[in-house]
């Protein structure tokens, strides 16, 4: 992760917006043992914790200054444990968790597919995997090559195609203006 992705997942603009990614999920679908990929600094863990109480949350990276900065906001709070992780290879058990939550992070990977792999691995059957992600639209990109942290956007059609390979069922929508991608999906 780059040091503008770092300021914005542990700065000011991501504890307002934290409430709208909330909305964003469909909380409802969570349930029992759940886990956060690219959990950044613990501001989604913190605030499922807090909506959803009885969720025992697991919230994970791969980078050691986001694992250090979640695991101090989240060093109080019982439900969550923090843990360092690649998200190609994660290490849980097979049929580990009720439900994943994923926002902004799958771009991130640069073999998402293997991610995706993982996840459908770690889910109990009837699982969900939720959340959101920029898609590869010009904007998305010059941003990133701005940036100059790696990335590889996707789109929805991409996701959905992966995951019904693997034995997810993946269901889509995209919002502003086709940036963003929102999904849902279900292990088999």
């Amino acid at each position: 992760m780059s040091k503008v992705e770092r300021a914005f997942c542990c700065g000011a603009m991501w504890r307002i917006t934290t409430g709208a990614v909330l909305d964003m999920l469909p909380t409802d679908r969570l349930a029992g043992q759940l886990l956060e990929i690219g959990s950044g600094g613990g501001a989604i863990a913190e605030g499922l914790s807090k909506s959803r109480p009885g969720l025992s949350i697991t919230a994970t990276d791969l980078d050691p200054v986001m694992v250090d900065a979640a695991t101090r906001r989240l060093k109080n709070n019982p439900d969550v444990t923090v843990r360092s992780a690649d998200a190609t290879r994660l290490p849980f058990e097979d049929d580990s968790f009720d439900s994943v939550v994923s926002c902004l992070m799958l771009h991130h990977v640069i073999e998402w597919e293997l991610a995706v792999a993982e996840i459908a691995r770690v889910l109990k059957p009837g699982g969900v995997f939720v959340g959101y992600d920029l898609t590869r639209t010009p904007v998305s990109t010059a941003i990133h090559r701005v940036d100059r942290s790696p990335f590889r956007l996707l789109n929805p059609d991409e996701l959905a195609a992966e995951g019904q390979r693997i034995g997810l069922r993946v269901d889509t929508s995209t919002k502003m203006v086709g940036h963003l991608m929102q999904f849902s999906a279900t292990a088999a």
